[in-house]
């Protein structure tokens, strides 16, 4: 299985229309047989979570047998009509657990070392309603930890439903930078037991990639996320 996501940015003044892709995606993601899941979401203009959405920020995620890019036609002439900045990953999951929308969307995932590697990671929640407080109030911290955080390369909010459906996509120089930020960094380290003895979310999933390329990047930030890095160039 591979997945393939796409974060974009449209010009200032062609916001509205970032925010009505949202809507128009949904077709041609629909009828293409070979995407076996997708979401088309919003994004934030950092690597925080959303609480506003930000109009010229999207985000499009799916889910193939095949590596190669199937990105609808329309979907891309779309996004080069607006003048959309794209940024463009393939990668493969290989460990994680969790169900989004009730359903296992990363199948047979089977644990395979990073060791080493740079590494993606996608955490994914929806919220009770009845903790969205306890939730928002924990987010500046952790933001404010991860922004500066030993081999991070990277990271985005990706919301799907403003407040209750948060996500985050993030990409670190390697495992041992990743883990060493989740479980001894002092506050990602106490939210994560809040999150259990609070029962804040009433669906999670967590999911560790290699990545396979990356589009549209400069080409040194490129070499540090890919795997391979015969397949990365800079769109």
């Amino acid at each position: 299985m591979f997945c393939t996501l796409i974060i974009t940015r449209y010009p200032k003044y062609l916001g509205l229309f970032g925010f009505l892709s949202m809507l128009f995606f949904r077709l041609p993601l629909w009828f293409n047989k070979k995407i076996k899941f997708w979401k088309s979401r919003g994004a934030s203009k950092t690597g925080r979570f959303i609480i506003h959405p930000a109009l010229g920020h999207g985000a499009a995620l799916f889910t193939s047998d095949e590596q190669a890019t199937l990105i609808p036609t329309f979907i891309n002439a779309y996004w080069k009509f607006f003048r959309c900045d794209v940024k463009h990953f393939i990668m493969q999951p290989i460990a994680g657990h969790g169900l989004w929308d009730g359903k296992q969307v990363f199948y047979s995932l089977s644990e395979s070392s990073t060791a080493g590697e740079p590494v993606a990671v996608l955490t994914r929640a929806t919220i009770y309603l009845n903790r969205v407080k306890n939730f928002w109030k924990n987010v500046p911290g952790i933001t404010q930890k991860i922004n500066g955080a030993d081999g991070l390369i990277l990271s985005y909010g990706i919301g799907e439903l403003p407040l209750l459906k948060q996500a985050t996509f993030s990409v670190w120089e390697d495992e041992s930078s990743m883990k060493s930020f989740a479980y001894k960094t002092q506050e990602h380290a106490d939210v994560i037991r809040k999150t259990r003895s609070e029962n804040w979310y009433k669906e999670e999933l967590f999911v560790r990639f290699r990545i396979i390329s990356a589009t549209g990047f400069d080409k040194k930030i490129a070499a540090k996320m890919c795997t391979l890095p015969a397949l990365y160039e800079k769109a």
